[in-house]
């Protein structure tokens, strides 16, 4: 299966045009997002196009396709204007042998780390900054920003390619660029 990963479009509707159109041309087969659709929060400036009403009927577009986690800007508002469940603070999705946390990060993250088995993947986005760490017990994978990438990284995604052979994550640039790539195994 792929996947289609991203997080933190903060309201922005011409990033989010950026975004579903990498989605088309990616591909895939579904989309993670990893919280804070709508709104672009007190420490952050307005994101180019901010436009939350347009963001939700793009994504309202793509409703059967969505998996998402709440953000800590996603309010019960939010889940009546939005046609997708985004109020659930994590999800489990296994891959290949592991399993994958996801979450956006402002519950948990390196700092407070929900029960993870060794060699799980803990997935969320709410820094902005794409990493992937490869840690003694787990992996901390995080696709930064769509609309506000903060410390020099790149708006983009992740694509994870899943099967019997394994797991391939691939972080590229919205123009389609991969600059990273991690095989889970």
């Amino acid at each position: 299966m792929k996947w289609f990963i991203a997080s933190d479009i903060h309201g922005s509707a011409y990033y989010c045009r950026k975004l579903l159109e990498a989605y088309e041309r990616e591909q895939a087969d579904r989309m993670i997002l990893l919280g804070d659709l709508l709104y672009h929060g007190p420490r952050n400036d307005l994101p180019e196009g901010y436009a939350p009403k347009e963001v939700i009927d793009l994504l309202n577009a793509k409703k059967e396709e969505i998996l998402c986690v709440r953000g800590n800007c996603e309010a019960e508002v939010d889940q009546m204007v939005l046609e997708f469940p985004v109020m659930a603070d994590y999800a489990l999705l296994p891959v290949g042998s592991h399993l994958m946390f996801i979450t956006h990060g402002h519950i948990y993250n390196n700092g407070n780390l929900p029960p993870l088995k060794k060699g799980d993947i803990l997935l969320h986005g709410h820094t902005h900054v794409s990493v992937c760490e490869e840690h003694e017990t787990y992996t901390y994978i995080n696709p930064g920003s769509v609309a506000i990438p903060k410390e020099d990284t790149p708006r983009g995604y992740i694509i994870l390619e899943d099967d019997a052979v394994g797991s391939l994550f691939t972080w590229k640039t919205l123009e389609g660029e991969a600059y990273r790539s991690y095989e889970a195994r």
